[in-house]
């Protein structure tokens, strides 16, 4: 049986369409690199790429069942890697994010997100479907409020934000009221305000991110730097594209860190307003695939699970593929499977693994 579910109910269509956004990732991150320092990255993206590869198909043959059962000793690990990550975590620009293995760097904040998906997914399940109460949405954010703490503090703005869609996601399927949810989306207006004018959460770099995009000619050398260049890389590349290695954005430097959080402005110039469509009709066929699964799933825990994965991808598609055309902030958050980052690149197979896990046990009592 578990021979006959692991290659007759596999979804090798929605494998077929990642497989070949990682191949267009490597090429571009090839493309963009040539004539920078991260010359090279494209070899590592295809390791990370191949060892995701392995733990989605190991992942997919863990009963979700079972992974459901352990979520609370996984969450209590998780956090365990975030304070670990405060006290003892190697610290880059700024900011304490990784914990050293070896010759890698580990960011455990990516593996939290598989693990919150989870445990949201447990923690609706079993209201069984009753009305929710002002407890059990309370707790809820308790459930992902920690996590969101410790990351914040690293400070990691952009990873703490992919927290959120999960809560939203769970408290939509868990039964949320429209008036539980206005009641709630008022209170959230009051203390992002009160966050942003308290000066202690928010550091005064990522105020700048959070807002240079609205008019990034205000200080086009400083702050608005990022987001003006990305403009001009994608509007130089016009309809059909400037060729491969031929983005003069790209290839002359000008275009910050075009191999991770800008790699559509990149694609873009070189591939113009085709290829950016069909990216992006690429990452829609994706997602219906997933929403496709979640509707199939055997039970609740199981279309709760890849509803989560479908929240957070959604939104990383969102925010940077908005973040490069200046609709919205620079936060740093990478484009699924396309931005280089091991770490990244590892989360979004293992939530794969665990889809094709749901998917794979579908017809099974």
């Amino acid at each position: 049986m578990r021979r006959f579910m692991s290659f007759r109910d596999f979804d090798w269509p929605l494998l077929g369409m990642v497989v070949l956004l990682c191949i267009i990732s490597v090429g571009e991150i090839y493309t963009a690199t040539l004539n920078t320092k991260f010359v090279g990255f494209h070899t590592k993206q295809i390791f990370w790429i191949l060892g995701g590869l392995v733990g989605m198909f190991l992942l997919s043959k863990v009963n979700y069942h079972r992974l459901l059962e352990i979520v609370p000793w996984l969450y209590g690990f998780s956090i365990l890697s975030l304070v670990a990550v405060k006290l003892v975590g190697t610290k880059v620009l700024g900011a304490r994010r990784w914990i050293r293995i070896g010759p890698m760097h580990f960011q455990p904040s990516e593996w939290v997100k598989l693990v919150l998906i989870l445990a949201v997914a447990r923690y609706f399940a079993n209201l069984g479907g009753r009305r929710l109460s002002i407890g059990d949405i309370l707790k809820a954010f308790l459930l992902v409020g920690v996590p969101m703490v410790l990351v914040i503090i690293q400070p990691d703005l952009g990873t703490t934000l992919t927290y959120a869609p999960i809560l939203v996601a769970g408290l939509l399927l868990g039964g949320i009221s429209i008036r539980q949810s206005t009641v709630l989306i008022l209170t959230g207006l009051v203390l992002i305000f009160g966050v942003w004018h308290s000066g202690k959460v928010l550091k005064p770099y990522q105020k700048d991110r959070l807002t240079s995009f609205l008019n990034p000619d205000e200080d086009p050398r400083g702050k608005g730097y990022h987001v003006r260049q990305s403009l001009i890389a994608v509007g130089s590349g016009g309809i059909w594209g400037k060729g491969i290695a031929k983005g003069t954005q790209t290839q002359g430097d000008f275009l910050p860190i075009p191999h991770a959080d800008f790699i559509f402005a990149a694609f873009s110039e070189e591939h113009g307003f085709v290829g950016a469509v069909l990216v992006l009709l690429l990452y829609f066929l994706i997602l219906m695939r997933l929403i496709q699964n979640a509707q199939t799933a055997a039970d609740l825990p199981g279309s709760l699970i890849v509803m989560g994965v479908v929240a957070v991808v959604t939104f990383q598609i969102l925010v940077n593929v908005g973040m490069v055309i200046g609709f919205m902030p620079v936060t740093g958050i990478p484009l699924p499977l396309m931005s280089y980052g091991g770490s990244s690149v590892l989360f979004t197979f293992l939530a794969l693994g665990v889809v094709m896990n749901v998917r794979m046990r579908r017809f099974v009592n």
